[in-house]
């Protein structure tokens, strides 16, 4: 059952748990209509070199509530939230966040024990206004419910203790939905995950204009190993008059963050693309959640997950491709990443992934 709504969603449930009540009332909120609003310009051209590159269409990615119909006009999709999505988290406080040390390149044991483990390529030392980036989609199975497996791109802006980022991407978060599906997401932080953002729409910050896209919803049909390979293309760029972050998928304008929302990105210092597993450590064994196609990187194309045609947003607002560009595996004999090459089809690319436990990753 896909569980989403268009209208006032109703909280359905048994328990009488008030405070987890009063959160949801609070996060299921009546229709809400879309801003009559589009940014002034719009960088990126997406789509088209990755249809030749692939052979498949981005826009033959689909979200499986559009078999249940389609949003009216002038309102956007909201998943609701359930009693039993708030409950499988630690607290209410946490729903829907991200831990702290998120950030790829950190690779540090949290006070809960978790560790996050990350593939990536990045690039810094300028200032930089968006990207773009085109990610093949998969399903990685994920061993524990609090672990997750997710590709993404990450813009950031520092100092460390007050970071700020904007993050989309794909994951797999069995405590965050309640099932293994692959699904579309988004993130941000203004303080390094502590106390500020969410994913999706679950706090106030980002607005959403697209009544087309759900946040949070499953996507489909994905990648197979030897076969057809699907993916999504995304794009962040500022808007130099009202400085408002814009996110599209594919060709469509999902939405913004405004520039009130953050302390210092202004203008992102790196930008980064790769995927983030979660490693609970049980028992001390590393976990079998594996990253993109369980694969890894060495074995290429329609084995191995990728990103391609990786393009940066500079300041002269003009896209580009990343110079410079650094590939970073924390932990290659679990997953690893090919060092990040510009040629072909596939413009910036590289390949990542793997299985994690494995004779070499105990």
């Amino acid at each position: 059952m896909i569980y989403l709504s268009c209208a006032k969603a109703g909280v359905q449930h048994t328990r009488q748990q008030l405070e987890v009540q009063r959160y949801l009332k609070k996060l299921n909120k009546p229709a809400i209509k879309s801003i009559k609003m589009r940014p002034s310009f719009q960088p990126f051209d997406l789509d088209d070199e990755n249809e030749v590159a692939l052979k498949k269409k981005t826009s033959s990615i689909t979200q499986l509530w559009h078999q249940n119909g389609r949003c009216p006009w002038e309102t956007i999709p909201i998943r609701r939230t359930k009693m039993e999505d708030v409950l499988r988290a630690s607290s209410i406080e946490r729903f829907g966040k991200k831990r702290s040390n998120a950030i790829p390149n950190s690779n540090s044991i949290l006070r809960d024990g978790y560790i996050h483990e990350h593939s990536f390529a990045l690039v810094n030392g300028q200032k930089y206004y968006g990207t773009s980036v085109f990610m093949d989609v998969w399903n990685p199975f994920v061993q524990e419910p609090g672990e997750f497996s997710n590709t993404q791109f990450w813009v950031v802006a520092d100092p460390f203790e007050d970071q700020n980022t904007i993050e989309a991407g794909w994951h797999v978060y069995p405590n965050l939905y309640g099932d293994n599906r692959t699904r579309l997401f988004i993130y941000w932080t203004t303080d390094n995950y502590n106390r500020t953002g969410c994913h999706n729409l679950q706090c106030s910050g980002f607005i959403q204009v697209n009544n087309e896209i759900a946040l949070g919803s499953s996507i489909y049909p994905i990648s197979s190993y030897g076969g057809p390979q699907y993916g999504i293309d995304l794009s962040l760029f500022k808007e130099p008059q009202t400085g408002y972050w814009w996110l599209q998928y594919g060709k469509k304008t999902l939405g913004y963050w405004p520039s009130t929302l953050f302390s210092h990105l202004s203008y992102a210092t790196s930008v980064l693309w790769g995927a983030e597993i979660i490693n609970f450590k049980l028992n001390g064994k590393h976990t079998s959640t594996v990253m993109g196609s369980g694969h890894f990187g060495k074995e290429g194309h329609g084995k191995a997950s990728f990103c391609s045609n990786i393009k940066i947003l500079d300041e002269a607002l003009t896209p580009a491709d990343p110079q410079g560009v650094v590939a970073i595996a924390e932990s290659p004999n679990c997953y690893d990443v090919r060092n990040a090459t510009n040629f072909g089809d596939l413009g910036t690319h590289f390949y990542y992934g793997g299985p994690g436990k494995n004779p070499n990753c105990p």
